[in-house]
C-alpha cells in the first residue's frame, strides 16, 4: 500500500491500481462515462474524468497509483475541461429525457447536475443524429440519437464473449454503434447476458419486448 493525496484528503491504495477507481471508492466523485471497473485498457474517450497532477490535466482513468501522488480534482482548469467535454457530448445528443427509459437514471443528467450545467447544447450548434431505432439486433434496440459513443457496450461484449456482437461503424460525426452477427452470439445469448444494456450510461440500448 502507498500513500497519495487527493485534494485535501490523504488516502492509501495498492500501487498500480487505477486512480479513478480509487477516487470513486473513497467518495471522491469524478465525472466519467466510458470507464468501468473491469476494463484493463481504459480508452479515455469521453474526456470527462480530467484531474490535475503536477499542474497538468490528465484523464484519471489512465493514471495508476504511485507513491506520493498528488491529485486535484476540482481546480478551475479541471472544471473548464470537464464542462467543455460535456458540451461536446450534448451537442450530438437528443435531449428528450421525458421519453427516454433511462430518465432519472442517466449519467448525463448526473454529470450535468454535478457540473451545474443545463442539458441544452448552446452555444454549440446541435448535430442531429438519426432518430430511427436500429432494430437489426435480434433482441436489442439501439437508439443512435441517445448514444454517446462511450464504447462500453462494445468492450464489455468483447470481454464477456471473446468477440463483440457490437462495434463502431462510420467515421467522425457519422460514427455509430452497429450490430454484427459474430461467433456464438445468438438471440438467447444476448437475452441472458444483457451486460451491454446494463453498462450503457444513457439508455441507448434496450431489450426488445416480445411482440
Amino acid at each position: 500500500m502507498v500513500a497519495l493525496q487527493v485534494n485535501d484528503l490523504k488516502i492509501t491504495a495498492r500501487q498500480g491500481r487505477n486512480l479513478l477507481s480509487v477516487c470513486l471508492e473513497n467518495g471522491i466523485y469524478i465525472p466519467h462515462l466510458c470507464f468501468f471497473e473491469e476494463d484493463r485498457h481504459p480508452t479515455a474517450s469521453c474526456r470527462l474524468c480530467f484531474v490535475e497532477i503536477q499542474g497538468a490535466p490528465v484523464a484519471a482513468c489512465t493514471v495508476t497509483i504511485s507513491p506520493g501522488l498528488q491529485v486535484w480534482t476540482d481546480t478551475p482548469a479541471v472544471r473548464r475541461l470537464q464542462r467543455s467535454a460535456l458540451r461536446l457530448l450534448l451537442s450530438a445528443h437528443d435531449i428528450d429525457c421525458k421519453h427516454c427509459h433511462a430518465n432519472r437514471a442517466c449519467e448525463l443528467q448526473n454529470i450535468a447536475r454535478f457540473l451545474k450545467m443545463g442539458l441544452k447544447p448552446d452555444p454549440l450548434a446541435h448535430i442531429a443524429r438519426p432518430v430511427e431505432v436500429d432494430a437489426r439486433h435480434p433482441c436489442i434496440d439501439h437508439y443512435p440519437h441517445r448514444c454517446v459513443l462511450c464504447g462500453k457496450c462494445v468492450r464489455i461484449c468483447r470481454d464477456q464473449h471473446g468477440q463483440p456482437a457490437l462495434s463502431f461503424a462510420g467515421r467522425g460525426i457519422d460514427t455509430v454503434i452497429r450490430h454484427y452477427a459474430l461467433g456464438g452470439h445468438t438471440r438467447q445469448t444476448c437475452q441472458d447476458c444483457r451486460r451491454c444494456i446494463e453498462a450503457c450510461p444513457v439508455g441507448a440500448l434496450k431489450l426488445r419486448q416480445p411482440a
